[in-house]
């Protein structure tokens, strides 16, 4: 997560102070980077109005939207808690959040057990794997096992919507 730290004042008065910080950091440095970019909006615009005020007028995140005023310590925290995430618990945080199935980070850390990424990129696959593990066509006669229609079974199973696309366009499932 990188988010473009800006002293308000003195873009109020015409001038885009700021600079990149990338989260985490430790708090120090979190709050050593927000003085230094109210000490430089102070200097160049030469009066003597407080500088006190930060915003984050840009930001790069692929798993959240952060808003102008959110705040830095929230921030940061939820980056730690990012940063201590595997690859496959980061993809299934961010799709989790995308598709409303939580609310927060928080929520979507605590319910990681619920997001099991399947390694399919079709549905009629998933439908297939779900047929033979649960052996419902062992009672059937082999004849009539090959009429049975995966793909339609797939998009039923998708339309349920319990399934959802990553990155990778590879399907991820929720079990919760």
């Amino acid at each position: 997560m990188r988010v473009y730290i800006t002293d308000l004042e003195a873009y109020n008065n015409g001038h885009l102070v700021g600079s990149w910080y990338e989260l985490p950091m430790s708090q120090e440095e979190l709050a050593q980077a927000i003085q230094n970019e109210l000490e430089i909006g102070q200097k160049i615009c030469k009066h003597t109005h407080l500088h006190e005020e930060y915003f984050i007028s840009d930001f790069e995140c692929d798993y959240m939207k952060i808003g102008e005023y959110d705040s830095l310590e929230t921030l940061n925290e939820t980056a730690q808690k990012m940063e201590n995430l595997l690859m496959q618990e980061k993809t299934a945080v961010k799709l989790m959040l995308e598709n409303s199935i939580v609310n927060s980070i928080e929520d979507a850390i605590e319910n990681l057990d619920n997001m099991i990424c399947t390694g399919e990129t079709k549905m009629e696959d998933i439908a297939y794997n779900y047929i033979e593990e649960s052996g419902v066509l062992q009672n059937m006669p082999e004849s009539l096992q090959g009429y049975f229609d995966y793909e339609a079974l797939g998009r039923d199973m998708e339309i349920e919507g319990s399934y959802f696309r990553d990155d990778e366009r590879i399907f991820w499932e929720y079990i919760g």
